[in-house]
């Protein structure tokens, strides 16, 4: 089975909203077999716009459970927060190669 990458770019516009969807999305993800891999940290534009200023990467253990959770019903409550004025967010699925 061929790992998925949930790549999010995020500028917080309202932190407290922004903490409120961070609460309740990551909790949730782990149900769905969610691995963090990074998340905030250092960064370094190498490329590319710099509207963003907050990085994510979270594998799944497929592309059908990284698209099962954002269609979750606990996601969809914790991103009404974000969508709610927390932030700039752009969020991406990509499938990985198979590991073995």
């Amino acid at each position: 089975m061929k790992p998925a990458y949930w790549i999010a770019r995020s500028r917080i516009i309202d932190p407290e909203k922004y903490f409120e969807y961070v609460r309740k999305a990551g909790p949730a993800s782990q149900q769905y077999g969610s691995r963090i891999l990074s998340r905030g940290g250092r960064f370094e534009i190498l490329e590319g716009s710099r509207e963003f200023e907050r990085f994510v990467l979270v594998q799944y253990p497929s592309f059908d459970a990284a698209m099962e959770f954002y269609h979750s019903q606990a996601y969809q409550e914790a991103a009404a927060f974000r969508l709610a004025g927390a932030g700039i967010n752009e969020l991406v699925i990509v499938e990985g190669e198979d590991s073995g």
